[in-house]
């Protein structure tokens, strides 16, 4: 240990993943149709995996990177799953998405792309730092409506970079910059939720959805319901972000009038930012038509960016150390959230912890059982991939739904809502692990300060399904 302060949670993680082997046989969760549902041997180990990985992540015992590649050992030392599955789970596509990401954002650095747009933004900005700090997170949630939050996170990172930079010289620690880098990872979630654009997640929900109810909800439906939640979020997050991370100076003299400087001192645009900028306009341009032109459909989202990269080395704009550069411990980070979230899938644990979640709520009030929808979900999104979250969780909630005079629509778009905004955990979402790459906050910061939000999110989801999206015209009880 380096440090003695990592040794209590240490032990804490060990001692959880004993006792949830140690665990006698807990009693089975009852499926909506009446079958049982055992939690195994190998699923009480998943879930005690779980409760270690969760706490040395949070308390960062060793590099969250390490912590990931502990994933993968003990599902093979426990013979939890075969090693091949679970050591290939850290190579699923999702995980390639990140790396194709990563290393466009880097393209847009390395050709001065990035402070050339840094530049033009912050010139006509206020220079008021909580200003800033709305007009970034604003731009960030806005992208998120044409294209993945994961794509968003990493071309608005070397962004923000240069803004602290110009803030900070020398690249210090400043609660300026914890709000900025953690500020970016939440709103990219609020504005994510708005379009099925922002994230697979929405594509998945909707096709349980169609799969179970034989109902079709259209690309505007969801816009016209998620829009008003996700701004209010993005100005709920704002707020949290001035209050629990001020800005050492409320302004920053002559910001606009350096930045037009510094843009003006910027070289003609050259060939390679042109070739770079054609090159992801063509990313985008792909990953976008693949939810309106069917014969994109099957064409892999991971392979569309990775295939930028490829074309940004052939064109000589990347090159060897690039790819050396990355931050592998993110990437590491995110492949072993992947291997836990399927550890869990198929193991049943996850099925196991949702039915029994669940089933608490039947027979209860309409609204506790939605909130109970949403709230199970928020939590698992933390954990596990938002699309492995609403896999487990939207097929059983909308069976239940039926038995509590609830229409599916409703727990359908809540339990959308929640799986967009995994606040407190860097494993919840990409744009939260990007975010940390920068180094302004540790995985406790991210955590602590995310409860709050995550509060918040609950708070807003049962307002809307309270008051205003009846209001708005969607159904919540059946012949209602």
């Amino acid at each position: 240990m380096r440090n003695r302060r990592r040794l209590l949670p240490f032990l804490l993680g060990l001692v959880l993943f004993v006792a949830a082997l140690a665990w006698p046989s807990p009693p089975p969760s009852i499926d909506p149709e009446g079958q049982a549902v055992v939690l195994t041997p190998e699923g009480k180990a998943a879930l005690g995996l779980f409760l270690l990985t969760a706490v040395w992540w949070v308390f960062e015992v060793v590099p969250v990177g390490v912590t990931a590649v502990l994933v993968g050992i003990i599902q093979s030392v426990w013979m939890l799953r075969d090693t091949r599955a679970a050591l290939t789970d850290f190579m699923d596509p999702s995980v390639w998405f990140i790396v194709g990401s990563l290393l466009i954002g880097g393209a847009f650095a390395k050709t001065g792309l990035t402070r050339r747009i840094a530049f033009r933004v912050l010139a006509i900005v206020p220079e008021n730092t909580r200003l800033i700090y709305l007009g970034m997170f604003a731009m960030t949630a806005a992208l998120t409506l044409v294209m993945a939050h994961t794509a968003v996170a990493a071309a608005v990172f070397p962004l923000l970079l240069v803004v602290h930079n110009l803030y900070e010289p020398g690249h210090r620690r400043t609660r300026f910059g914890k709000g900025l880098f953690i500020g970016m990872a939440w709103t990219a979630g609020a504005g994510s939720i708005i379009t099925l654009l922002g994230a697979a997640r929405g594509a998945v929900a909707l096709g349980f959805y169609h799969e179970l109810t034989g109902r079709e909800i259209s690309f505007f439906e969801v816009t016209w319901y998620m829009a008003p939640l996700g701004a209010l979020m993005l100005l709920l997050l704002w707020g949290w972000v001035c209050v629990a991370f001020p800005p050492e100076r409320a302004t920053v003299p002559g910001l606009n009038r350096q930045a037009r400087a510094l843009h003006d001192a910027l070289p003609p645009v050259s060939r390679r930012e042109i070739g770079t900028l054609a090159v992801v306009t063509g990313v985008l341009a792909l990953l976008t038509a693949r939810s309106f032109v069917p014969a994109l459909a099957p064409l892999d989202k991971s392979v569309v960016i990775l295939t930028g990269a490829v074309l940004l080395f052939i064109a000589g704009v990347l090159e060897l150390k690039d790819l050396e550069n990355l931050p592998w411990n993110v990437v590491l980070l995110f492949g072993g959230a992947m291997s836990l979230g399927f550890c869990l899938w198929q193991t049943g644990a996850a099925e196991w912890l949702a039915i029994g979640w669940l089933g608490l709520f039947h027979g209860a009030p309409w609204l506790a059982f939605i909130m109970g929808v949403a709230a199970f979900v928020l939590l698992t999104t933390n954990f596990i991939m938002n699309v492995a979250a609403i896999a487990i969780t939207l097929p059983v909630a909308l069976v239940m739904a039926g038995h509590v005079n609830v229409e599916p629509e409703v727990v359908m778009f809540a339990a959308l809502a929640a799986a967009g905004m995994p606040f407190m955990l860097l494993v919840g979402a990409a744009p939260n692990a990007i975010a940390y790459e920068s180094g302004q906050f540790s995985a406790r910061d991210f955590f602590l300060y995310g409860i709050p939000p995550t509060l918040m999110l609950l708070g807003v989801i049962l307002l809307f399904v309270w008051r205003i999206w009846p209001a708005m015209g969607m159904p919540v009880l059946l012949g209602g």
